[in-house]
């Protein structure tokens, strides 16, 4: 099993679909990674040599912002959005959606589950 960025990257997969396990790695990156490092795209992560491995490992290392920082960089920009007191940052404040959807019915996934009022039923 290959470590790359620290996750552990399924071996049974294509190179192109196992980088995709990495946070910040999608399916353009993970093709414009292997152009540059020059592996096939129909060869498995089983079949890839430890130099190549190692290559991959520099590449994403060199060029790309990914697991802990990318984590750590959206939170931060999340925390100043809060900070700021930004129309944006007040939404995350109170856990609404941020991209302008409606809440009157919908938006379950970021307010929770329904909670009942009392004395509305018939």
């Amino acid at each position: 099993m290959a470590r790359i960025a620290g996750v552990n990257i399924p071996t049974n997969k294509r190179v192109v679909i196992a980088l995709t396990y990495i946070h910040g790695i999608g399916d353009a990156k993970a093709q414009e990674i292997c152009s540059v490092v020059g592996i096939p795209a129909e060869r498995r992560v089983n079949e890839l040599t430890d130099a190549e491995v190692i290559q991959i490992r520099e590449t994403i290392d060199r060029d790309y912002l990914v697991e802990g920082d990318l984590r750590r960089e959206v939170s931060m920009n999340i925390k100043r959005l809060m900070d700021l007191g930004c129309y944006r940052g007040l939404r995350h404040r109170k856990g609404l959606p941020v991209r302008g959807q409606r809440t009157h019915t919908n938006a379950r996934t970021r307010k929770g589950p329904a909670k009942a009022i009392a004395g509305k039923k018939k």
